[in-house]
């Protein structure tokens, strides 16, 4: 029985979806009330500097911004795919190149708070 890579592309791609599911409608919200005014005290910026800039912080936005990368880049795959664009590999290496790319961004970004 042959091998398959695929579990190292699903896990991600799941755990991106349920982190997407979960957290971003509430950070479009929180994004809102701060567009009108209204930011709650807990949200103020000396308190969200302060979580950006603990450990616990940082490794829980990097799982939310890296995990949703990855669920993203392998939506889009499936996506290209079902719209005719039949150049898989092609199109999986560029997609996967950017959200790796773009999770040592965040890393690189948050390590510098």
């Amino acid at each position: 029985m042959a091998k398959s890579n695929k579990p190292i592309i699903w896990f991600p791609f799941a755990a991106g979806g349920t982190v997407i599911a979960f957290f971003i409608p509430v950070i479009v919200l929180l994004t809102f009330l701060a567009a009108l005014g209204y930011v709650p005290t807990g949200l103020s910026y000396d308190s969200m500097r302060a979580f950006a800039g603990s450990g616990l912080g940082k490794l829980l936005i990097f799982g939310v911004i890296a995990l949703s990368l990855w669920s993203s880049a392998h939506r889009l795959r499936c996506t290209c795919y079902d719209f005719g664009l039949r150049a898989d590999k092609l199109v999986a290496n560029v997609l996967y190149l950017a959200a790796g790319a773009g999770s040592i961004a965040t890393a690189v970004f948050l390590l510098r708070i």
